[in-house]
């Protein structure tokens, strides 16, 4: 799988450190590191920001600059998709209206990736699969909060849904926020994403002992080495209730 870390990372040194040969996650909210990635990376894909701004109370409602941004990122070799815009915690008629709108549905499909949100209904998620070569998956609703009893089932009844006899997806499949190897190394994911070593290097309490690394860049160091150091199972051959107690 490939794992994608979320940027903006800082200092500059230190996204190096984690972007140089590796995969980046741009957020349109926030691309700071776009020129870096741009220059070391293997691959970027890019966040529509539309998580954040849910957060903060401020949703997007008009993504007409992210278009325009995506028009210029596509072309260049190293950008693998976009997230297309959605709605957190919105109904699917509204998420449905935005993937309409996406302007390179119909001529290049691969451009851009929809969002499948945990508490939206199974038939949204078939439909999805089926119609597009990838899918992200985001945590939403009574599935917000990663790794509850509630959100290991609901995984598993996903991946229940999307898979084939023998355990394959039948898309490529994303995890947004979902670049955890406790959670990621359970799941048949083509690609993950999060933001933990932008948010961990700079926390010192998070830090100690002995063999402490001194720097930021050190610590990115040895938070890319973790991460990337599990991959994704091949097939999917867990049962819901398997899930529910950890497996």
């Amino acid at each position: 799988m490939i794992h994608y870390h979320g940027t903006p990372i800082t200092p500059e040194t230190a996204a190096a450190t984690v972007l140089l040969g590796g995969h980046a996650f741009i957020s349109f909210a926030d691309a700071r590191n776009l020129s870096l990635a741009l220059d070391v990376s293997q691959s970027f894909a890019t966040d529509n920001g539309a998580f954040g701004a849910w957060t903060r109370g401020k949703p997007i409602t008009d993504w007409t600059p992210y278009y325009d941004w995506i028009s210029e990122l596509h072309r260049y070799p190293s950008f693998d998709f976009a997230v297309i815009p959605d709605v957190i915690d919105g109904d699917e008629g509204a998420n449905d209206a935005l993937l309409s709108e996406w302007p390179w549905r119909e001529s290049s499909p691969h451009v851009g990736t929809p969002v499948w949100h945990l508490h939206e209904s199974i038939e949204r998620l078939h439909r999805l699969a089926s119609e597009w070569p990838r899918i992200c998956i985001g945590s939403s609703g009574q599935f917000a909060k990663l790794k509850t009893p509630a959100w290991w089932n609901r995984m598993a009844e996903t991946f229940n849904a999307i898979c084939d006899k023998s355990g394959r997806p039948i898309c490529k499949v994303h995890g947004l926020r979902m670049l955890d190897p406790d959670v990621f190394s359970r799941f048949p994911f083509a690609s993950a994403d999060s933001t933990n070593i932008a948010r961990n290097i700079g926390i010192d309490s998070a830090w100690r002992g002995t063999y402490t690394p001194p720097t930021k860049e050190a610590r990115a160091a040895v938070m890319r080495a973790r991460i990337e150091s599990v991959n994704s199972p091949i097939f999917w051959n867990q049962a819901p209730e398997q899930i529910a107690i950890g497996f």
